[in-house]
């Protein structure tokens, strides 16, 4: 397998927020091969914990339902347009 095809790029710096998540432990297993993975076809070390957030957003970012509830969502709750004069 080319490790250079893996779907989460380089990951960016960014601020961040602490949660605690509870994982199954094949489920981990996974993330940890993965992390190794993504290690090799990157040249730069990284550990499981660190891909999880990036996984979310990739994941959420290609959500094309939830990204059309979203900008509906976003549509309905902006504020009407000034009237025109």
């Amino acid at each position: 397998m080319s490790t250079n095809k893996l779907r989460l790029g380089p990951l960016p710096k960014a601020q961040s927020v602490k949660i605690t998540v509870t994982l199954p432990a094949e489920l981990m297993q996974s993330l940890e091969r993965y992390a190794q993975l993504h290690s090799q076809a990157h040249g730069v070390p990284v550990n499981a914990v660190a891909l999880i957030p990036h996984m979310l957003a990739a994941f959420i970012a290609r959500d094309r339902e939830f990204l059309k509830r979203s900008r509906k969502s976003d549509t309905l709750s902006a504020p009407p347009p000034p009237p025109s004069t």
